[in-house]
Order: C-alpha cells, then sequence, then structure tokens
C-alpha cells in the first residue's frame, strides 16, 4: 500500500508522517510535495526514501540534479505526468492556495482514497465535484475536524430523510469575548495565539475573524449536499465538541474529540483500509461538566452576518470571498493594514463586478488568476 502526499511539510503533512511511522509500517511513502520548505523536505527524503518529491519553489532544489539519494526529483509538468499515468492507493491533499486546484483532477484519477484538507480546492471548485462525478472516483475522506466529525456521524444517517439541520462549532479564537470595534491595534502574533489548535498563520487568523467557519459552511454544502439554510455555527470556546446533527426524529447527535488533527488524519488511514488494528493512541478524558456554546454575535464577528447575506448561489461570489480574505490576512502579516481592516477588504472584494464561466478546474483557475489582477490596483 502507498500514499501520496500533497502538502508533506505542513501540519498535516508532518502528522501524517508521524502516525504512519509510528502504526502503519505497511504504508510505503510514494511520493512528498512541497511548496518552499526545502529543507524540512529534504529531511523527509532522506527519512522516508519516496520514490518521488516534488518541490514548487524548483530554484531551491537546482543544485540536487535531480535527486536525492534514491528519490528522483519531479518538476511540474514531470509530476502531472507521473500522476496521470500512476495509481496509489492513498493521498492526502493538504495545499494551501488555490495551487491545490493544478491537482485537484489528477489526484481524483490516481488514488482510490483522498484524504482532503485544502479549504480552496472545495471553497472554489466544489460546485463542480458532482458534476465531474469526484464523489464516485474516488472515495473522499474530509480531514478537517468539523467536516470529518460530520462525515463520521452521517456513514449511519440518511442524510435526506433524517437530517433537519447541522451545526459546526468555533472555538471563537482568541478574540470571541472582545468587541470587533475594539481590535484596531491587534497585532500579528495576538491575532495567530489560537487558544486550543495549533495551526499555521493563516488557520489561526481565519480563525479569530470566523472567516473559518464561513469557509466551513461552503465546504459543507459542496461535500454533503446540505443547503446553506439548513446549517449554522455555535461557539464553543472548548473546541472538543465538532459538529451537531439535529434530526427530524427530534434527536441530536454531538461528535466529539480531542482538539488533534491527528484523530481524522489516523481514522483515514485506518477506514481506507477498512483496518481495525489496534493502534497506538490513547484515548482523551472530557470534562463534561463545562461544556459551553453560545450563538455568534454580529458585534463580535461582523463577517458572518455579511456572509450570511451573501448570494452563495453564484461560485464566483465564494471564490471572491475566498481570495479577498487571502489577500486580506497577507496585508494583515506584512503590517500593510490592521486587523479590523480584513473584513472590510473581503467585503470590497467580494463585491467586484468580476462574473466568468467557472464551469472547469481551468476556468476555476483562470478566475482567481483575474480577481488577482484587479487586486495589484486595489487601494485600501
Amino acid at each position: 500500500m502507498n500514499i501520496n502526499i500533497f502538502g508533506s511539510t505542513g501540519i498535516i503533512g508532518r502528522k501524517t508522517l508521524e502516525l504512519i511511522d509510528s502504526n502503519f509500517n505497511n504504508i510505503k511513502i510514494n511520493l512528498l510535495c512541497a511548496k518552499t520548505n526545502s529543507n524540512l523536505l529534504i529531511r523527509q527524503i532522506k527519512k522516508y526514501n519516496p520514490k518521488y518529491a516534488y518541490l514548487y519553489d524548483t530554484k531551491k532544489f537546482s543544485k540536487y540534479n535531480y535527486k536525492i539519494d534514491n528519490t528522483k526529483i519531479l518538476n511540474f509538468n514531470e509530476l502531472i505526468s507521473y500522476l496521470s499515468s500512476s495509481h496509489s492507493n492513498l493521498s492526502i491533499l493538504a495545499i494551501s492556495g488555490y495551487q491545490s486546484l493544478y491537482f485537484l483532477d489528477h489526484i481524483i484519477k490516481n488514488t482510490d482514497n483522498l484524504g482532503l484538507v485544502s479549504k480552496e480546492a472545495i471553497v472554489s471548485g466544489g460546485h463542480i465535484f458532482k458534476k465531474k462525478k469526484y464523489f464516485k472516483k474516488t472515495n473522499i475522506f474530509p480531514l478537517d475536524s468539523e467536516h470529518f466529525s460530520l462525515f463520521d456521524n452521517f456513514r449511519n444517517i440518511s442524510l435526506k430523510k433524517n437530517i433537519d439541520r447541522i451545526i459546526i462549532t468555533a472555538s471563537g479564537g482568541p478574540f470571541y469575548k472582545r468587541k470587533f470595534n475594539t481590535l484596531h491595534n491587534i497585532k500579528f502574533s495576538e491575532a495567530i495565539n489560537h487558544p486550543k489548535w495549533k495551526m499555521g498563520y493563516k488557520n489561526s487568523i481565519d480563525s479569530a475573524t470566523l472567516v473559518n467557519k464561513c469557509l466551513e459552511l461552503i465546504e459543507a454544502h459542496y461535500l454533503f449536499d446540505i443547503p446553506f439554510s439548513n446549517m449554522d455555527v455555535l461557539i464553543h470556546p472548548q473546541a472538543i465538541v465538532h459538529s451537531i446533527i439535529k434530526n427530524k426524529n427530534l434527536i441530536t447527535n454531538f461528535n466529539l474529540f480531542k482538539n488533534d488533527m491527528k484523530i481524522p488524519i489516523l481514522n483515514f488511514l485506518l477506514q481506507s483500509k477498512n483496518n481495525h488494528k489496534k493502534i497506538n493512541q490513547k484515548h482523551y478524558d472530557f470534562d463534561y461538566n463545562n461544556l459551553y456554546f453560545e450563538k455568534v454575535k454580529n458585534n463580535i464577528f461582523p463577517i458572518y452576518k455579511y456572509f450570511n447575506a451573501i448570494d452563495k448561489t453564484k461560485p464566483q461570489n465564494l471564490i471572491k470571498f475566498n481570495i479577498g480574505n487571502e489577500f486580506a490576512v497577507n496585508l494583515f502579516k506584512n503590517k500593510i493594514i490592521k486587523y479590523t481592516d480584513i473584513y472590510k477588504i473581503i467585503k470590497k472584494i467580494t463585491s467586484l463586478n468580476l462574473y466568468y464561466p467557472v464551469n472547469t478546474i481551468k476556468d476555476i483557475i483562470e478566475y482567481h488568476e483575474e480577481v488577482e489582477r484587479h487586486l495589484y490596483n486595489f487601494k485600501i
């Protein structure tokens, strides 16, 4: 059994390799892909000895003459050719940004089981998942904690017959008790200081603004065919309950697990091979006495109210929302704007009148590029 990992140097990639190392000695690391972290990728190559590796920033690998030890270093065209002509048992797509779309079609054709982490692949391309029959071509396992928790429940529930409403939870990030209009002078280091999860800076800031929950609602809509009107978000600071399913029979299902991404990844590795072997992990003891939930308050998370008002029948609006957020987060990271300006920029970019067809992956990539061209002359 082999696995291809797209985003091997990120948090998801590293945790996947750790789990394989400690629990799955029968899984061969076949392909490792990374964006810019050449030093870590080299260490991973030397440790796991994959057959192939790919680095998006090719200049950092030029001195290795296309080979490190027994691992062949692929360029982009070689990678696409390899994916188009080969087969893998498992793949994990954990590349941030819309660049993950470059690989999506080829991975779907290449693999039996896809662990899907990249938000942009679903947020930007989810509307064509059904059209291109992605769900029939491979087994798709969502690995975001909220979507994995829904997926775990839905295996035993008939969606159309029984589900009345689903709720995904949000920890609220570091500022969930503070009104938005008091956050003008928030520093980058404060915004990425998530109280529960260890994540990259982008996901940490998205959690602070609650944009991550807006994006996760889009993902849930596409992954599980649930209308936006049947979904909601609750603030849950303990980050133990990841989703709540309200059924028409008046029974409500809560899905709980420790706030550790190893749990969805571990279940993906187990479920994809129908293997219930004993694993080297322990259950987490919850404090059930202090579970707390509250509705999202507009004066703390104004982006949520704005997102609910967007016309979500048009995929272009969802794509612009996502691009606007990515653009704004990078400006904040580089100290060009204030934290509270992220919300303003998302609104302004989402309102751009740019409606081009987005009926294929190629269309979506070109639409991303077209929106980004408008950002060069963007005035804050």
